[in-house]
């Protein structure tokens, strides 16, 4: 069984922010794959579904950002699913906006989110699909940064890496891991030196 984790925060007024763009692909997921998230649990949205026969969980925790860890291990501890079956969706200021990157396990590069995962899980196994935000300019810090909305230019973009993340996940549940890190690191890398070369 995998448990696929959105981070995000819950209320209307944190839907499109950056810091949501984990529950936006796990909304994208549920409805490609069939899955409604509407049950509540595990201090949670959750659906449950199977994907090529294979069973998984949809989760979106509605603890806040600081506090993910408590719902993914109460939902991991209840289905009895290992760290390195477990994939969490989230924001990355360290990646330009539009990249999409695979990691598996390692720190948390500042997100809050992964550092209470890492302290209720005990462990950093578990696999990241990291959405680039971008760093914040000279006028925001990053709680503001993350927290706000993306402005119309950068909207087309969020929406390719929110179609482009979920194809990840979907490659790394039924291809594997080193799969998806070769097909989606790798594109992304291709992405960032063509704009690099086009800016130029």
């Amino acid at each position: 069984m995998k448990l696929v984790v959105g981070l995000g925060n819950p209320g209307k007024e944190y839907t499109l922010t950056k810091h949501n763009v984990g529950f936006l692909v796990v909304d994208e997921l549920g409805k490609r794959v069939g899955i409604d998230i509407q049950k509540s649990k595990f201090q949670s949205l959750y659906g449950e579904g199977f994907l090529e026969g294979n069973k998984i969980l949809l989760l979106k925790p509605q603890t806040y950002m600081n506090r993910s860890g408590g719902a993914v291990s109460s939902a991991s501890d209840f289905y009895k699913i290992p760290s390195e079956n477990i994939i969490v969706i989230h924001d990355e200021m360290d990646i330009s906006l539009g990249r999409i990157m695979i990691k598996p396990g390692g720190g948390s590069a500042g997100n809050n989110g992964i550092k209470s995962i890492i302290s209720s899980l005990g462990n950093k196994d578990f696999i990241r699909v990291r959405i680039g935000i971008g760093k914040p300019n000279a006028k925001s810090d990053g709680a503001n940064h993350v927290l706000s909305n993306f402005n119309k230019s950068e909207s087309a973009m969020v929406e390719e890496s929110i179609q482009t993340a979920t194809d990840a996940v979907l490659e790394i549940m039924n291809n594997g891991l080193e799969k998806a890190m070769n097909k989606y690191n790798v594109k992304s890398e291709n992405k960032e030196n063509t704009e690099q070369i086009s800016s130029r």
